[in-house]
């Protein structure tokens, strides 16, 4: 039985290439910037300030920018839904990941949430992935899997697993999210940072840091970076592109992870890690050449009425992403 979905499903079949090639380039850096992070702050501290960071950075900018405020309940209950999940427990789980493995695999197991999320968006947003895509990113799993095995899990192999669970979750919640993205980013991180630092006092006390140009720079690169800017643009492709195909992009991210590893920490993977990369590759290229076959929207009936949402308007921050001007956001679906 299909379930009834939460929010109409007229999505094209791509996310923007550019876009994601940067986003993930950014947030396969981030393990490398965690792991350098560690070495001087307690690990949920960091985690806490690297939340808080980006969100009150994107809070300024929404301030300047003058971005509407939701004021209807259920939007809010949806960014704290956010806050709790993608940020609170996706942030811990991923620093925590990051201290019980190598940075590689903390990174390919951490980013399992191509896998994750297809019966979710098939279910919830009648998103049925094709044979195609179902069989490049089961490729793209077997290719990560090529590369972590051979080395171990280790103690925080679930940690890993239990941070993409969460993002998946955080996916799946903020495509129906109807606010700005600069808004539900700058929210759902402070709300998240906050439940991380109250956390932070609990389990480590007071925070104690030493301060130094690693610490600094890899602080400011994963706030403003690795997680202000890539969790705007998420936030935008995950309402304008499927989630599968969306979600298989995430399986560059331990590529690159493992690529700034080898550079930045000297952590050689290997001729397994090199094969299970290359296999990576192979499957996100698949993946984006049956995808470009798929660009028309899908999973709403010739015909069907979108309903208005309680929001004025959806602003994506980006002219040519077709969506329509502010003030009229829906006119195109109807």
């Amino acid at each position: 039985m299909n379930a009834v979905p939460l929010s109409h499903t007229g999505f094209h079949g791509s996310p923007r290439a550019s876009r994601m090639l940067w986003v993930t380039a950014a947030w396969g850096s981030c393990f490398v910037a965690i792991t350098i992070g560690v070495d001087h702050a307690p690990v949920l501290w960091l985690a806490a300030l690297r939340a808080l960071i980006a969100g009150a950075a994107l809070a300024l900018l929404t301030g300047i920018q003058r971005v509407a405020i939701p004021r209807d309940s259920r939007t809010w209950a949806l960014v704290g839904c956010l806050g709790v999940v993608n940020i609170a427990l996706g942030f811990a789980t991923m620093f925590g990941a990051a201290t019980g493995l190598s940075t590689g695999i903390a990174s390919v197991l951490a980013n399992a949430q191509p896998i994750l999320i297809l019966l979710p968006a098939w279910w919830l947003y009648r998103e049925r992935p094709t044979p195609g895509a179902i069989a490049a990113i089961a490729t793209g799993f077997v290719g990560l899997l090529v590369i972590v095995i051979p080395s171990g899990l280790g103690s925080g192999a679930w940690i890993a697993l239990t941070s993409a669970a969460a993002t998946t979750t955080g996916t799946l919640i903020s495509r129906i999210v109807r606010a700005d993205p600069r808004f539900v980013a700058a929210a759902q991180l402070l709300i998240g940072g906050a439940i991380l630092a109250s956390t932070a006092i609990l389990l480590e006390g007071p925070p104690v840091f030493d301060w130094n140009p690693s610490l600094v720079l890899a602080l400011l690169f994963l706030s403003l970076i690795g997680t202000a800017a890539t969790t705007v643009a998420w936030l935008i492709e995950t309402r304008r592109a499927r989630l599968d195909v969306l979600a298989g992009w995430t399986l560059l991210v331990p590529v690159f992870g493992i690529l700034l590893s080898l550079l930045v920490l000297r952590e050689d993977p290997g001729p397994w890690g090199w094969i299970g990369t290359a296999i990576v590759l192979i499957s996100m290229a698949t993946l984006a050449i049956q995808s470009r076959g798929r660009a028309t929207p899908t999973g709403t009936p010739p015909g069907t009425a979108v309903p208005r949402t309680a929001e004025p308007s959806e602003p994506y921050l980006d002219a040519d992403d077709d969506h329509g001007n502010d003030s009229q956001p829906e006119r195109k679906h109807q």
